[in-house]
Formats: C-alpha cells, structure tokens, sequence
C-alpha cells in the first residue's frame, strides 16, 4: 500500500470530532461522516438551540437527522485496523492544563493551531480546514491560539469592541461609543493600533540602541576583566620574585653571619685552646719538680741532700694568666644586638611603606567609578588603622595604649627634641602616610578634636555632646 493511498484512507476514515479513526461511521445529510457517538454528543450540545449543524461545512438540519451506519466506510476502517494503521496522533497534540484548547473537539481536547477573531472561536488543525477551504471565512483573522478572546467582547452590549476610546483610554464597542463614551475622541481601534505601532517601532529603535550600547559596555568590561586578570598576575608573579629575592638576601645575610660567627668561634676556641695546652704543660713541668723537691726533701744523708741539690731543674718562665678575661657567655651577644637593630630599622621601614603598598592595590581604577558609599558597613572597606607619631606630639599631650589615644595635658610631658614636633599647636600626626579614599575612627571626650591625618591636615570635627559624655564620629577622607 502506497504512502499517498495510506493518507489518503486515513483522511476518510478519521473523524473530524475526535482525529481518530471512525467507530460505528455515519453518515449524515450533508455527505460528512463522523463517529456516531461523537455527532450525537456534538448535536446533544446544540439541543438547547433546537439547532442541528454540521461540525465542518455548517449547515442545518430541521428536524435532526436520524443517524445511520455506513457500511462502506465500516469495512473500511476494518481494513485499515487490520493493517495495524492508526489515524490518532501523538499524544501531545492534546491539550495540557497550560494550552489553549480547541472549542470543537468533543470529549479530550486537542491543542487550537488558531483562534479567530472574528468567530471567537479557537480551532485545531483539523477543525481549522474549512476557514481554508470556505470562502465564507476569507476576511476572518486568524490569529496564535489565545484564552483572551471574550475580552474583545463588550461585557455590557455583548459586541465586537472594534473602537478605541482616547479619552478615556479603553476599547469599547459602537454602542458604547454613542452612548457613556458620546463625544469623546475615539477612533478605530485599527487606527490606533497603527499609531501606538509606530511610536513602539520607535522605543524598540532606542531599545535595540541601548541593548547594542551595553554589549560594547560590556566587552569593555570583560576585556577589562581580562586586563585586570592579567595584571594581576603579572603583580602576583613580579612581587612573588621580589619577596624570593628579599627572601635570598635574609638567607645569604644569615648565611654570612653565621659563617662569621663560626670563623671567629673557630679562632678563638684555637688560641684558647693553644693556652690551655701551654697551662697543661706547665702544670706537668710544675709537678715533676714538685716531685723532685719533695723526694730530695726527704733525704736523711746531709751529704747526699747537698751533693743532689745543685743538680735540680730550673724552673722555667711562667706563663702570663693575668690576661684571661671570663666573660659569662656574652661574647657575641654585640653581633645579636646589631643584628637585631638592623631587624627593627627593616620593621618600620615595612610598616610606614606597606600602607603605601596597600592603598596602591585598593586604589586601582577600573571604567566604572566606584559608588560612593553610605553605611557604614560600606566604610568599614576602606577603614584604616591609624598610630600617632611620638616625634610630632605637642609637649601638652600624652600619648598611651600603643600610641592610638592622646590626652590632653595640663603639665608639659617630657619628650626629647625632634624637628618634626609640634610646639604652637596641641596637635600630632599619624605614623601611617594616607592617599586615596580612607576611613577611619575617632571617638573623644569633649567638645572638640583634631583627626590624625599624616602630614595633612584635617577640618575641626565639632561635637554638641555634654562636656565628659562619648561620642563616636566616622570621617571619610575623600581622594586628594
């Protein structure tokens, strides 16, 4: 059996009611044929009209037809059944809980292909065939299969609401227009749909230039992604060798110092050592006199002891001891202590340039400014640990809790002279040098205080407070 003759077969033998395969065909006036419970369930919807039609072509019948099996096309369908041919599509050309269904299909819906607006009515592909094939149906306008159809109904006349009210900005339909909506500006609502459609051709204009705007706005920032990106690694990567080569050269001083402490522990274990062997020496020297002198001391013979006495051993030079210095194991302690001198000059160095560094990296600018911020969790992101300077304090405060509170004080302190200090105002400068944007802290007893900004300075922060009360002022230092 060919492919045509097999669709052609199931086009005659399907019903245009169910789209499955004939069950007990008939076939009634009009030459059409459908399942007979699915007519009789079609004219059973229609009884309240006492209006009997067919479901494709339209036309009436008075009184209802009685409905006959059709033979022909039952042994038809047989055939087909016995090929193991089916008419009845997929099962998800039904409609689902989400679809717009088809207002002819009897019992399970099926999925509407249109909707007309003229008819209000939505059809599926197979109930749709005869806006095709009529030409009754030409000027209708088929539209996407909507659940909206009714609004295009007026609630209060039951018409086509074909009119569109400017005054009052709203469709209605022609009686409306002449009756609630009389002498207001109206106009079709064709015509207005065809000015609203070029003034929104227009925002999507300006739509679509924006959007265009912001895929460049954004290649220029992933490319600025991928600039920041490799930057910093490069950062990474550079500084990572500048550490490694501070690194080797803490080793290699290391590295010296213990090679100069040993050389010289060497040396000086050697001469000590060479004494000790010279002391040892002289001990033994000592001691095989001693043992000579007790032994002829012993002698009872007087001429023997004087006969014996001429040929004992001179004793030999003494050596020097007066010279040995016991120091109580402090002989390298100077080397330690300048070692440790050079440890604390590299300390403050590190400590008064790292801030520098630091403000270096949150300070690096991108395209997009960064928002000024407003709470003060916000701040807090670019808060600042701020010292005082002991070198510039004014001789009128105290500086106490690790240099980060100041007092002021009726009897002068005594600090040591230094070209940096304050001596007109009871001022005192921070330790760390600030650039950029920073945020720090400053809470005062009083009516009044000076904020510690290095070598700048800052505005008299003012505070209505009861005179002994805590108050707390957070001061944002703008970029300079």
């Amino acid at each position: 059996m060919g492919p045509k003759r097999i669709k052609l077969e199931k086009e005659i033998c399907s019903c245009c009611i169910c789209l499955d395969l004939l069950k007990d065909p008939v076939t009634i006036p009009c030459g059409h044929s459908y399942c007979m419970n699915c007519i009789k369930s079609f004219w059973g919807e229609e009884e309240e009209k006492k209006l009997h039609s067919c479901p494709q072509c339209r036309q009436t019948f008075t009184p209802r037809p009685v409905l006959l099996k059709n033979t022909m096309l039952a042994d038809l369908v047989e055939q087909l059944k016995k090929t193991g041919l089916q008419a009845a599509p997929a099962d998800h050309c039904y409609a689902g809980p989400e679809d717009v269904s088809c207002d002819f299909c009897t019992g399970r819906k099926r999925k509407a292909f249109k909707s007309c607006l003229i008819c209000l009515v939505s059809y599926c592909e197979k109930h749709l065939q005869p806006h095709f094939k009529n030409t009754a149906f030409e000027k209708h306008k088929l539209v996407d299969p909507s659940n909206k159809l009714q609004e295009n109904i007026c609630s209060r006349h039951n018409e086509s609401m074909k009119i569109f009210c400017r005054t009052d900005q709203q469709c209605i339909c022609y009686l409306c227009s002449v009756e609630e909506h009389k002498g207001h500006d109206t106009v079709s609502a064709a015509a207005e749909r065809t000015e609203r459609q070029r003034e929104l051709e227009v925002s999507r204009r300006n739509i679509q230039q924006r959007i265009q705007d912001r895929e460049k706005d954004v290649k220029l920032l992933q490319q600025e992604e991928e600039n920041i990106n490799l930057s910093a690694d490069k950062a990474v990567e550079d500084n990572k060798k500048i550490f490694t080569e501070l690194i080797r050269l803490m080793e290699k001083r290391s590295s010296d110092v213990k090679q100069q402490v040993r050389s010289q522990q060497r040396t000086d274990v050697s001469r000590v050592k060479e004494l000790q062997e010279k002391l040892e020496q002289e001990i033994t020297e000592l001691k095989s006199n001693d043992a000579e002198l007790k032994k002829l001391s012993q002698t009872e013979d007087h001429n023997q002891f004087l006969h014996n006495y001429p040929s004992l051993s001179p004793l030999s030079e003494s050596t020097d001891s007066s010279s040995i210095k016991i120091s109580p194991l402090n002989y390298f302690e100077d080397v330690t202590e300048a070692v440790s001198a050079v440890r604390d000059k590299l300390q403050d160095v590190l400590r008064d340039k790292w801030t520098n560094v630091s403000l270096m990296v949150t300070e690096v600018d991108v395209l997009l400014p960064q928002p000024e911020p407003k709470t003060r969790a916000e701040f807090l992101k670019y808060s600042r640990e701020i010292t005082l300077d002991p070198n510039t304090a004014n001789t009128c405060l105290l500086l106490s809790d690790g240099n980060r509170k100041t007092t002021f004080m009726r009897q002068h302190q005594s600090y040591s002279s230094h070209p940096d200090r304050f001596t007109l105002c009871s001022q005192v400068l921070s330790r760390e040098s600030l650039t950029g944007r920073c945020y720090w802290e400053v809470e005062w007893r009083g009516r009044g205080v000076y904020c510690p900004i290095s070598r700048l300075w800052s505005s008299v922060l003012q505070s209505r407070s009861v005179p002994g009360s805590q108050s707390r002022y957070s001061v944002l230092l703008q970029r300079l």
